[in-house]
């Protein structure tokens, strides 16, 4: 009888054709996800308009769907390990479709901000399960490239969000960039039948014909036996909740610093996200020059992912992230000066590069950290929490705007929160972490009497 270990497994599969399918349904989601989440803010000034709200009101109806992130993170994330990821990601992707068209047609702050609440439950729920899922899939040696790569389609959804949203609003008005956010769920039927489904769930629910078909697309040399038996580390077989298992093997300090370092992040991300267009008008900017401004925030935002990652799978994780941080807080602080207008490119792309390509790395960090069972689980509860940085951020931005203070000081305060995160993944004790342990695992296959 053959013991075969699935975490070696995929540590040290090459990367084949089947990775590629794993990548290209991944982002392909983000993509949208990240439509989706971009298109709000993209919309904020001609909503405010034709609503007549308020900027504190628009703060709270961005935060809407940041409400619905949270739960939805951890939530789905949680569910995940329990009816399998495929179902979950499939659920997420007809929540954010399905509500955030309905979003187009409504006509006041209220059934608005609950539509948009409904499509955050899919928003959050999707990421901590598509990370999930790109981590257990990737080889060990590519991995941070490969989720941030992935990740990076989030930055891409965010730029066709700036790119269709001047023309669509101008033609069509602001509704039109919404209700065209409903055709990803077209995509729900080839999900489940392509997407594979996670390992640790076709092993504790008995699937060990799937799971073979599986392994032997990840390692083609594979061949099936009726008496192989596939093996899962204890911590990844234990029946405790699936929370406690995140402060379990002395996690539980680390976890609560991964957890201040989303919030910190998710915070200068939706800052920026929701307020860039308006505080850029405000500064003097048209409207298109202050989309202009996003499309550069969010191309910034897809080379610092895929740059982090690719520094991530070279160099320590930690200390990258350390570095991109502190890059974070000192960009925008900048940006609140007066520079040639070359500069303030520059650093708009060097601020989303800080701030939405540093949260896609930290989500491969937070992929990395926690082991393979309960790692949706783990990235949906950080994700989850951070979410509450996220909701607060339109709102305490969108009052500082309500104030009429100088523009130095609003970037000043989606600063302050990067100096934290510095602080907070410095204590992370990464000698926890389910890749440390990996890496020094027993043999791929072995031989049992």
């Amino acid at each position: 009888m053959r013991q075969i270990d699935v975490h070696k497994l995929a540590d040290d599969a090459r990367f084949k054709g089947f990775h590629a399918i794993v990548l290209f349904w991944c982002a392909l989601i983000i993509i949208f996800d990240g439509y989706d989440l971009a298109v709000a803010g993209i919309a904020l000034p001609s909503i405010m308009k034709d609503m007549g709200v308020q900027p504190t009101s628009a703060g709270f109806m961005v935060s809407s769907a940041l409400f619905g992130m949270m739960f939805g993170a951890v939530f789905l994330g949680t569910i995940a390990d329990r009816i399998g990821r495929k179902r979950a990601i499939a659920i997420c992707i007809v929540l954010f479709s399905v509500f955030t068209a309905a979003a187009g047609f409504t006509s006041d702050p209220v059934m608005f901000s609950v539509t948009r609440f409904l499509a955050g439950l899919g928003i959050g729920g999707v990421m901590p399960n598509v990370v999930a899922q790109m981590t257990e899939y990737s080889p060990r040696k590519i991995r941070s490239t490969m989720v941030t790569l992935m990740f990076s389609g989030y930055s891409v959804g965010g730029m066709l969000a700036a790119l269709l949203g001047k023309g669509l609003i101008e033609r069509f008005g602001w509704q039109s960039v919404f209700i065209a956010a409903g055709l990803p769920i077209l995509l729900v039927p080839a999900i489940l039948k392509w997407m594979p489904e996670s390992m640790p769930f076709l092993i504790r629910s008995g699937r060990i014909d799937t799971l073979k078909g599986i392994v032997s697309r990840i390692e083609p040399g594979y061949q099936p036996q009726e008496s192989d038996r596939f093996a899962l580390p204890g911590e990844d077989t234990r029946r405790a909740p699936p929370i406690g298992k995140l402060f379990t093997d002395g996690r539980g300090f680390s976890t609560v610093m991964l957890w201040i370092a989303f919030f910190m992040c998710l915070f200068m991300v939706y800052a920026l996200s929701s307020w860039l267009t308006k505080l850029m008008a405000s500064a003097g900017h048209s409207l298109g020059s202050a989309l202009t401004f996003v499309l550069v925030l969010n191309f910034g935002a897809m080379i610092g992912a895929i740059g982090g990652g690719w520094m991530a799978d070279r160099f320590n994780i930690k200390y990258v992230l350390i570095a991109m941080y502190a890059l974070a807080a000192v960009s925008i602080s900048l940006l609140g000066f007066k520079v040639p207008t070359w500069a303030l490119f520059v650093l708009v792309g060097l601020a989303g590069a800080s701030t939405i390509g540093t949260q896609i790395v930290t989500y491969a960090f937070a992929g990395q950290f926690y082991p393979m069972a309960v790692r949706a689980t783990g990235i949906g509860w950080a994700s989850g929490v951070g979410r509450s940085g996220a909701i607060l951020a339109p709102i305490v931005i969108g009052v500082l705007v309500s104030m009429a203070l100088p523009l130095q000081q609003n970037f000043l305060a989606i600063a302050v929160p990067g100096v934290i995160a510095v602080l907070a993944v410095s204590l992370i004790n990464q000698r926890r972490s389910a890749q440390h342990d990996h890496a020094t695992a027993d043999p791929l296959i072995t031989e049992a009497a």
